[in-house]
């Protein structure tokens, strides 16, 4: 018994064909991507930018935020004394110096958070939560969570969020081991 899945095309039409059997089609080999592995794929970065343009809009039209600023006031309203090494907070928001630098820069000038020397170390700078940031952050968050809450856990049951964590969980391990591998 053969079912059946919408095929996914830029006409938006409802177009069927046979459900691929996941065991066969998870296990393909060579350099490219199943069928089913390319649907999951752009699945996942459809639904990826879909929410990150939802979340980037919600800050922006909410409190005058970027995605980024509010990535960076979440750190460093959590980090002790409000204030974290910039090379630090580069590596847990995955970006690289050159891009923290200047976008620190452009919230300083906002006022958001100041920049300062490490006394131990002449070229390291901290990034320090100024009270203007904090209050940002602090505005921003309640609304910022409402949303996530309705994007990505309203649809979900327990049961497809405990399934949906062992997936990411898998995904971080393979991405970290795979991003470990030196060519």
């Amino acid at each position: 018994m053969s079912t059946t899945l919408p095929l996914w095309n830029d006409g938006g039409m409802n177009e069927q064909r046979p459900a691929p059997d996941p065991q066969v089609e998870l296990q393909h080999e060579g350099p490219w991507l199943s069928a089913e592995q390319q649907r999951l794929w752009r699945l996942w970065i459809n639904l990826h930018a879909a929410a990150t343009t939802a979340q980037a809009r919600q800050l922006w039209e909410e409190s005058k935020l970027s995605l980024a600023d509010y990535e960076v006031l979440v750190h460093l309203s959590e980090a002790p004394d409000h204030r974290i090494r910039i090379s630090a907070l580069a590596d847990q928001l995955r970006w690289d110096r050159s891009r923290m630098s200047h976008h620190i820069r452009r919230m300083e000038n906002r006022g958001l958070l100041r920049r300062e020397s490490c006394d131990t170390d002449g070229r390291g700078f901290f990034a320090v939560l100024e009270p203007q940031g904090l209050t940002a952050i602090q505005n921003a968050a309640p609304g910022h969570a409402r949303l996530v809450k309705k994007q990505f856990f309203d649809g979900l049951t327990p049961e497809l969020c405990e399934q949906f964590s062992n997936v990411l969980e898998a995904l971080a391990h393979s991405i970290s081991s795979a991003s470990s591998v030196q060519p």
